[in-house]
């Protein structure tokens, strides 16, 4: 029988396949519209891999490309990663996003939120 021990994340609902094609969705947006909504879950979910990236975007070399590539999966984005949103960030040492709750969705009732980049 599998314990819960030590298992970190939120699980979405969703099998592991399911939910790295939603982050990465989800990635694609934020870095290509600087701000997007969503469920309080998934912005809070996102947010450290968002940071993440405009870190690796901020020095631009063929192995920060790479690894971009891996997580975001579009040559466009990645391209605008490293081109617009890195350099901007150049200067600030983290921090890079907020979360701002804007109510809730009629639906279900769940938390919406809006993640935007800071700037």
């Amino acid at each position: 029988m599998a314990t819960k021990h030590r298992v970190g994340g939120r699980g979405m609902g969703r099998n592991g396949g399911e939910r790295k094609a939603l982050y990465r969705s989800l990635l694609n947006g934020l870095v290509t519209h600087d701000r997007i909504r969503t469920t309080e879950a998934k912005a809070k979910e996102i947010q450290p891999m968002v940071e993440k990236l405009i870190t690796l975007g901020r020095t631009d070399t063929p192995t920060n490309r790479r690894t971009a590539l891996s997580v975001l999966a579009s040559a466009t984005t990645v391209t605008r990663l490293f081109e617009e949103v890195g350099p901007r960030f150049a200067a600030r040492a983290g921090g890079y996003t907020r979360i701002f709750k804007i109510g809730t969705r009629p639906g279900d009732g769940a938390t919406v939120c809006q993640i935007e980049m800071v700037d």
